[in-house]
């Protein structure tokens, strides 16, 4: 039997990994049941949750995985958390493939908040019309905060309605810088609030607001875990080839 090799994914890191797997490895590539538009991808594809680590634990052990790839969104405090405790439980090797963190620039201005409550506070202090990139799971932090218009971008549409001062974008990334400028103008932006999620594909709007001079309202990045760390899919690649084809 071919090895198997587990991704967590829902990342474009986790879909290109995908992609250049080594036809010698069964491939099974799990998303979170929350996704609507599902990626077109080889091998495997499982949606939904595990049922917490020991149903992950349970699903390593029966679709006997020789390996794991984190490769779900840096914020994904949960499924990295069970990942790591099912991988120890089952002694199967466990590799985070995270995302570089975004570089601070000195025309950059950042104001950091802890969590996504404290961004909320912090918004009216800081702007008028925001930017809103965090993702369809955190709105509710910020529904409150009636002082401030918001456009907020999704990948798809949420199932709740949004408040009467917020306006939706839907999109995909990756954003250009110039689209992002161009976005930003049109809607008369004068904050971006985001997680720091790192990577390429969203840079567009770091780079957008850093030529626009507007604000960065920047969530931290949650602890990392204690697992073996890659920081590019070619890094990744080696790993998996380490693991499962020597």
């Amino acid at each position: 039997m071919r090895p198997r090799l587990l991704i967590l994914g829902g990342t474009a890191q986790a879909a290109e990994l995908a992609r250049r797997i080594d036809g010698d490895i069964g491939l099974i590539s799990s998303l979170a049941g929350r996704m609507i538009t599902l990626p077109d991808l080889p091998g495997r594809l499982r949606v939904g949750g595990f049922g917490g680590a020991d149903g992950l634990a349970a699903y390593l052990r029966d679709e006997r995985i020789g390996a794991v790839i984190d490769a779900t969104h840096p914020f994904a405090r949960n499924i990295s958390a069970h990942a790591e405790q099912a991988c120890q439980r089952q002694r199967v090797p466990l590799l985070t493939l995270a995302r570089p963190p975004w570089l601070r620039d000195a025309a950059d201005v950042w104001i950091f908040a802890d969590d996504m409550a404290a961004a909320a506070a912090l918004m009216p202090t800081l702007g008028t019309r925001a930017f809103l990139t965090i993702g369809r799971m955190e709105l509710d932090a910020f529904r409150q905060v009636e002082q401030v218009w918001c456009l907020v971008r999704l990948i798809d549409k949420p199932e709740r309605a949004l408040p009467k001062n917020w306006q939706l974008v839907l999109g995909r990334p990756p954003f250009s810088e110039q689209d992002e400028i161009r976005l930003m103008q049109e809607r008369k932006i004068d904050l971006l609030v985001t997680k720091a999620s790192g990577g390429d594909a969203t840079f567009g709007k770091i780079a957008a607001a850093r030529a626009l001079k507007i604000p960065v309202l920047m969530i931290k990045r949650p602890r990392e875990s204690g697992a073996a760390q890659a920081s590019t899919v070619d890094e990744a690649l080696t790993w998996i080839a380490d693991q499962l084809l020597r």
